[in-house]
């Protein structure tokens, strides 16, 4: 069932970043960043085309040799600090279709500054994405904070309310709705709307999501999160399949 489906998967990296410089090709036990997602991709092998969307020479030049293409550069105005990301996304999908005189029914953008996601969870995704047929699916965690009991969000005055609030009073955490936090790793669009949809944003009517455990969920957005995988790998708490 899953080989029936052209699949293009995208590893969108560009070269400047504010939380940690040169995040995406900083070493990691010695192996820059990005090659993690790489070679993930390459071993999952359900993909027809891995592209890589860069603006950066350097950044192209890795992820060609460890086995990724890129048949194009992206345009300096998707990647700067405020551009959405949907939309080099967006123009990698349409560039790939154009380039390579090929139509993909999905594509799965995955993020390299998540290192540790696994094989099964990129299995598991597609599964879930094939069977329910949304337009969106994303990977998730548990949340560690909650909304309905334990976010506040500031009123003018400087006065705090709860973010979300029911006519029900919410009294203990274990009494919450469950909600999630979005943990930046995995992403799996249908063409019709990356092609069609003008949404910068991936919720729709039909967007789902794979929950991911803690681990292989964590994404590297500080310096203090690259230690800490790199702890992980040294004490192998976690370790690589690649």
């Amino acid at each position: 069932m899953q080989d029936s489906h052209n699949i293009l998967c995208t590893i969108c990296a560009r070269g400047g970043s504010k939380g940690v410089k040169n995040k995406n090709i900083r070493l990691l036990s010695g192996k820059p960043l990005i090659v993690y997602t790489i070679q993930q991709a390459l071993k999952w092998g359900k993909a027809k085309r891995l592209i890589v969307s860069t603006d950066s020479e350097n950044i192209a030049a890795i992820a060609e040799k460890y086995g990724a293409e890129v048949p194009f550069m992206r345009p300096k105005a998707l990647a700067t600090d405020t551009a959405p990301k949907m939309l080099s996304i967006k123009h990698a999908f349409l560039e790939s279709e154009k380039y390579y005189q090929e139509k993909y029914d999905i594509v799965a953008d995955l993020d390299p500054t998540a290192p540790i996601r696994s094989i099964k969870d990129l299995d598991n995704c597609l599964d879930k994405f094939i069977k329910i047929r949304p337009k969106v699916l994303f990977s998730v965690t548990k949340a560690h904070k909650n909304p309905y009991f334990n976010m506040v969000e500031q009123k003018k005055g400087g006065f705090v309310k709860l973010c979300k609030q029911r006519t029900d009073r919410v009294t203990r955490r274990q009494d919450a709705p469950l909600v999630y936090s979005m943990n930046a790793s995995i992403y799996f669009y249908a063409r019709d709307f990356l092609k069609y949809s003008k949404n910068l944003m991936p919720f729709t009517k039909e967007t789902a999501i794979y929950v991911m455990d803690d681990l292989s969920g964590y994404d590297i957005d500080r310096e203090i999160d690259l230690k800490f995988i790199e702890f992980l790998l040294k004490e192998e708490i976690w370790k690589s399949e690649v």
